[in-house]
Formats: structure tokens, sequence, C-alpha cells
């Protein structure tokens, strides 16, 4: 028997869709390179997490919503995400969810169990019928914050980014408008 008719013939399993994680600081590019991931795809959903409660806060959102075109369909959702990712989706459906910072904050501010919902979240991503993209915040690379509430917020990111990272089959660090591809 030949070397190669000993190997053992696995099937490749791929997921049941693509998840990309899209991370860096802030003003860094990530959104607007989350979207371009997004262009190939005849169906796209965006779920924007943050609320606008401020007057900062709502140029902020207008001006994400100015860059994205007319293909887009937006679903305002600051915590319940699950609805969203258990949705039977159509082929070529991209879920654009941006951003998982934000989606922390409300998360903590709700006093809300962070490892409950980020475990909800990490189980249901994997299932989902689209792809996912991932946007979030590199908070651990700054000064360490002056107060507990602070240090803690950016721990519990860092840890959200490390879990979303082990279910994304994309990675995508961005500095300064450039992306560095980690997995």
């Amino acid at each position: 028997m030949s070397n190669h008719s000993r190997m053992i013939k696995t099937k490749f399993v791929s997921p049941m869709n693509k998840i990309s994680l899209i991370f860096g600081g802030a003003k860094s590019g990530k959104s607007n390179y989350a979207e371009n991931l997004a262009i190939p795809y005849s169906n796209k959903i965006y779920i924007a997490t943050a609320e606008a409660r401020d007057e900062e806060m709502q140029k902020r959102i207008k001006n994400h919503q100015n860059q994205r075109d007319d293909n887009w369909h937006t679903n305002e959702e600051p915590i319940n995400l699950i609805p969203h990712l258990t949705k039977p989706y159509t082929e070529n459906t991209v879920i654009l969810i941006d951003c998982m910072t934000i989606w922390l904050s409300n998360v903590m501010e709700k006093s809300l169990s962070i490892t409950d919902m980020t475990d909800t979240l990490l189980n249901n991503l994997p299932n989902c019928s689209a792809d996912v993209i991932l946007v979030s915040n590199e908070l651990g690379l700054s000064i360490v914050p002056e107060n507990a509430l602070a240090r803690k917020f950016r721990d519990e990111q860092g840890i959200l980014n490390q879990k979303l990272a082990k279910v994304a089959s994309n990675v995508v660090f961005i500095a300064a408008g450039l992306p560095i591809n980690l997995k």
C-alpha cells in the first residue's frame, strides 16, 4: 500500500457561517473596514448597539448612518442580539454588529450578568444562518484607568474580545486605518 493510499481522508466541514471580528482603537477605521467587508453581500443587516443619549452621540450615530448606502437594513438593538442571530436568513446575508464595546457597556449599565450574556451570544453566533461581522474596541493599549469601574470595563472588554476571537474565523486589528490580519 502506498503512502498516499494510507492517508486518512477527512471531509472539511465548514461552519454554518463565517464570523469576522474587526477591532482596534477609537477612530481607527474599524466600522469603515467592516462595512467594506460587507460589499459583496446582497442582503446587509446592520445592528446598531449605540443609543443617542446626548448630542455628541447623536452626531456619531448620524455620521455612521450617512456613511452607509441604502442597501443596509438597520436595527437598533442595544442589548438583545440573540433574536437577530437566530432568524432564518436567505443566502448571501451578512449581519454587521457595531459595536460590541457599546453592547458590553449597555449590559453593564443594566447590571445584567456579563458572563450569561456573553455565553449566550457565543453559543448563538456559530449557528447563525448569516455571516456575521463584529466591530469592537481594543481598550487595553492605553493607560490604566484611575477608577475601579473603568478598570473593570476595560478588563471585561479584553475578555470579550478574546472570546469573540476564539469563535471568529477571521480576526483583523485596525490601526491608523490599516488592517492587520491576525486570524
